[in-house]
């Protein structure tokens, strides 16, 4: 990926999560923002040793998409912070358990369609073209863990772009940082390159 594709999809993921975290402000108890956007170029192991250094054990929704344009996302919270993730997104705080229970991984699904769907919304409008995600899923565990799941449909070994977002979350003066990961296949970089050309 040369520089000028690497800035479309950087460009392309920091509107579509800045337009997120205000409508989820707007929707919200709390105030969402964006910390920090990136784009590197890497393989499975390249990602794991860069992401997995930093976080710890980790809720994730996932999105995968088939099709011409394969790709998976991903947006992991931290569930130490449910109570103050559920306080800002729905007003009222649910109980920190060893474990989320089912209404807390419906939360975080609810939460993380909003947030992967706006970054789905934008490739879409870029490509001219529409994506049918699967359904997300909702997991727990180890960063890498859950971070190789998002390899499981895409080859490990190929390098791929990985756009990298940080999203802060205020309420009430308490404050939680999720990180959406998304991995990006080759074809996608061309098409969002070419893309950019005829605009």
């Amino acid at each position: 990926m040369d520089l000028k594709t690497s800035r479309i999809l950087e460009r392309i993921t920091a509107a579509s999560m800045e337009k997120c975290a205000a409508k989820l402000s707007r929707i919200s108890a709390g105030k969402w923002s964006v910390a920090g956007v990136g784009v590197s170029r890497c393989t499975m192991g390249g990602a794991l040793e860069s992401q997995a250094a930093h976080m710890g054990n980790g809720a994730a929704v996932y999105f995968e998409v088939r099709g011409e344009y394969p790709f998976t996302s991903m947006v992991m919270f931290r569930p130490q912070d449910i109570e103050i993730i559920s306080r800002g997104f729905l007003g009222a705080s649910f109980s920190k358990l060893p474990v989320l229970n089912q209404a807390q991984e419906l939360l975080l699904s609810e939460l993380g369609n909003i947030i992967l769907n706006a970054f789905l919304s934008a490739l879409s409008n870029a490509l001219g073209r529409s994506f049918l995600p699967a359904a997300p899923k909702c997991v727990q565990g180890e960063p890498q863990y859950l971070l190789e799941a998002l390899w499981t449909s895409l080859d490990p070994a190929q390098l791929h772009s990985v756009a990298t977002v940080t999203l802060d979350l205020i309420c009430d003066n308490a404050a939680t940082r999720s990180e959406v990961i998304a991995v990006i296949p080759e074809n996608l970089e061309r098409a969002l390159a070419d893309a950019d050309k005829t605009q």
